[in-house]
């Protein structure tokens, strides 16, 4: 008692392919593709700074402010600087001390960024070592 379903007649092939084992192979395939794979790593150098044990010296260092205005005006501890040559002799004489004092730079938020890379420029250029930015949370608008 069996029960033909379709259209067609009893001798006839069927034409539909059975797709089950080919999804099988191609799974088995895709996994071994990701497993022989190697794992892309990507490495960034950072110089980090040395651990020391030391403990930290007693004396503050001397700190330098500089600000820089949104017109490009530089100051100095309190006192306008009339460029950036006048301002390379001041680290010049700063990085020619025995300990070199911190450079505290505070540009203003509406300061030109070819400025700030000037004034960070001459600082690398004259020796200075000690520099960062401070103040810099008016900055997370």
């Amino acid at each position: 008692m069996g029960m033909s379903v379709g259209s067609g007649g009893e001798g006839e092939a069927m034409v539909e392919m059975n797709t089950t084992p080919l999804i099988d192979v191609l799974l088995v395939l895709l996994i071994m593709l990701i497993i022989t794979i190697p794992i892309m790593t990507h490495g960034t150098k950072l110089d980090m700074p040395q651990p020391n044990n030391a403990p930290p010296p007693a004396v503050r260092p001397e700190v330098v402010d500089i600000e820089i205005d949104y017109d490009g005006t530089i100051v100095w501890n309190g006192t306008v600087v009339s460029g950036i040559p006048q301002l390379e002799r001041y680290f010049q004489q700063e990085a020619q001390k025995p300990v070199q004092p911190e450079l505290h730079l505070r540009p203003d938020r509406r300061a030109k960024y070819e400025t700030v890379a000037l004034v960070l420029a001459a600082a690398q250029r004259r020796g200075m070592q000690k520099m960062g930015f401070v103040n810099t949370s008016e900055f997370r608008d």
